[in-house]
C-alpha cells in the first residue's frame, strides 16, 4: 500500500469499515470488526484468517478504488494472511517459502528427486518395469516397511510444524477467559465442514467474477471432500491389511478402492475448477503472493490425485512400478511442502472461527 506499512494500512481500512458497517451482513469478519475500536497486529492476523476471500465486500463497497479512501479489504487481509503464515511457521529459513516461492519449489522438487533417485538406485529393474499381480503386488516394487517409515517421518514433520504454528497462532490472536470453548469449537467445526462463509452473505462468492455464484464453493467442496475421501480410503486400507490381513491391491468393488477413486476424481475436478476460477478472477482484490501459493498447492495436489488414479487404472500392467514411484514422489513433495504453502490455511482459519464464535457468545453471556 503506497506510503503506509501493512498493519497501519490495515488499521486505517478496518477503522473506516467499522464506521460504515454497510457490509456487516456479509460474513463473520465484519461482525468481528464491530467488537473492536482499534486494530493491532494480532487483530489484523485474526481477521485476515477469518476472511474466506469471498470478495462480496469489495464489489459492494462505495469506497473501493478508485475512490480516494481506497478500501480493499480482501487485498489487505490477503497480504496480512500470508504474513501470518510466515510468522507462525518454523524453521525460519523454510518459513521464507511464503514470501519466496522458490524455497517451496526447491524443497518439494528436492524431496521428489530424492525419492525417484532412491527408487532407481535400490529397486531392481525387473521389479520396476514388470507387471505385478496378486496380493502384495505393490510391495514387490517398494517394500511395505519403506513406505510406512517414509510416511511416518514426513507426517511427523508437518504435524510438528502445524502444531507449533497453531500454538503460536492461538497465543497471538487469543481468546478472552470465560468463553465456552467446546461450544465455540463445535460451531467452528460446523462452519468449516459446511463451507458456510463461502456463501458471500447468501448468494455465493463474487469469485471468479463480480456476479455472486456458488461456483467457487462447489469446487472448494470437491477438494475438501475429495481429500476426506482419500483419507478414508487410506484408513480403510490400513484396516484391511493390518486387522483383516488382506494385502493390496484390493478389488475394484472394495471400500478402499471406491473411496480412493471417488476421492481422487473429486480432488482432480475441484483443483481444476479452482485453477480455472483463479485464471478468470479479478486481480484487484488479491494481495501480492496469494495467487502463487494457491497455484502451487492446487497444482501439486492435482498431480498427486492424477498419478494416484493412473496407478489404480494401470495396476495390472508393466507401468505399475514407474507410476507408483512417481506417485509416491509427489506424495512426499506434497507432505514436505504442506507446512509452507496454502494448506496451512485450514488450521489457522479454523482457529479464527473458534475465536469468532467464542467472541460472539461473550456479550450474550454477560448481558
Amino acid at each position: 500500500m503506497p506510503g503506509l506499512e501493512l498493519f497501519a494500512e490495515a488499521d486505517r481500512q478496518l477503522t473506516l469499515c467499522n464506521a460504515c458497517r454497510y457490509c456487516e451482513g456479509y460474513c463473520a469478519v465484519f461482525q468481528a470488526i464491530e467488537l473492536r475500536r482499534e486494530f493491532g497486529k494480532g487483530d489484523v492476523f485474526y481477521l485476515s484468517n477469518l476472511c474466506h476471500d469471498c470478495r462480496a465486500c469489495y464489489y459492494a463497497c462505495m469506497y473501493s478504488p478508485p475512490h480516494e479512501f481506497a478500501i480493499n479489504i480482501p487485498k489487505i487481509l490477503s497480504e496480512a494472511r500470508v504474513k501470518s503464515y510466515e510468522r507462525w511457521s518454523f524453521p525460519r529459513f523454510l518459513a521464507r517459502a511464503f514470501a519466496e516461492r522458490r524455497v517451496a519449489w526447491l524443497l518439494g522438487s528436492d524431496v521428489a528427486a530424492l525419492v525417484l533417485a532412491l527408487a532407481l538406485l535400490l529397486i531392481p529393474a525387473g521389479a520396476l518395469w514388470s507387471a505385478h499381480r496378486g496380493a502384495g503386488a505393490f510391495y514387490e516394487v517398494i517394500p511395505y516397511a519403506a513406505m510406512v517409515s517414509a510416511a511416518i517421518g514426513l507426517s511427523a514433520f508437518w504435524l510438528a510444524v502445524w502444531l507449533r504454528g497453531a500454538v503460536r497462532c492461538w497465543r497471538e490472536i487469543g481468546v478472552a477467559r470465560g468463553s465456552n470453548g467446546l461450544k465455540a469449537i463445535a460451531r467452528a467445526m460446523g462452519a468449516a465442514l459446511g463451507l458456510r462463509y463461502l456463501q458471500g452473505g447468501g448468494p455465493g462468492c463474487s469469485y471468479p467474477e463480480e456476479r455472486p455464484s456458488a461456483v467457487r464453493r462447489t469446487f472448494h467442496g470437491l477438494v475438501f471432500w475429495g481429500f476426506a475421501g482419500d483419507f478414508v480410503a487410506t484408513t480403510l486400507a490400513y484396516i484391511y491389511q493390518d486387522w483383516l490381513h488382506e494385502l493390496p491391491p484390493y478389488s475394484l468393488g472394495s471400500a478402499p478402492v471406491i473411496f480412493g477413486a471417488v476421492g481422487g476424481m473429486s480432488l482432480l475436478a475441484g483443483c481444476a475448477g479452482l485453477i480455472w476460477c483463479k485464471v478468470r478472477s479479478d486481480r484487484a482484490p488479491m494481495g501480492a503472493g496469494g495467487y502463487g501459493l494457491d497455484y502451487d498447492f492446487l497444482g501439486i495436489l492435482a498431480l498427486t490425485a492424477l498419478t494416484g488414479l493412473l496407478t489404480l487404472a494401470m495396476r495390472s500392467t508393466a507401468a505399475l512400478g514407474s507410476l507408483l514411484v512417481f506417485h509416491l514422489a509427489l506424495v512426499a513433495a506434497l507432505f514436505i511442502t504442506a507446512p509452507y504453502g496454502k494448506f496451512v490455511h485450514a488450521i489457522y482459519r479454523f482457529l479464527a472461527l473458534v475465536k469468532y464464535y467464542a467472541e460472539q457468545d461473550q456479550p450474550r453471556a454477560s448481558a
